[in-house]
């Protein structure tokens, strides 16, 4: 896992960074039946290839490297994690 979606993102779930994933790892997207349900975008973990391109592409910056995501919110990189089980 190379990047996480955090707190910010919740309720949010503004699709700018899906659509700059040049490989298609963050999930729901709109056209997916969970995107309703989902409270929050999620990284694939295996899928990231650390490129950074959804970072300055989401609006209310909830996404951090993994080395990087804040303290409070360790709790996303399982979250992300169990998104995809």
């Amino acid at each position: 896992m190379a990047f996480v979606i955090c707190e910010p993102c919740i309720d949010v779930k503004d699709t700018a960074c899906v659509d700059v994933c040049p490989v298609d790892c963050i999930h729901p997207r709109h056209d997916e039946p969970q995107f309703a349900l989902a409270k929050m975008l999620y990284i694939h973990p295996d899928e990231c290839i650390d490129c950074g391109a959804c970072v300055p592409a989401c609006p209310v910056e909830a996404i951090f490297s993994l080395d990087e995501t804040p303290r409070h919110w360790s709790s996303f990189i399982d979250a992300n994690r169990r998104f995809f089980e």
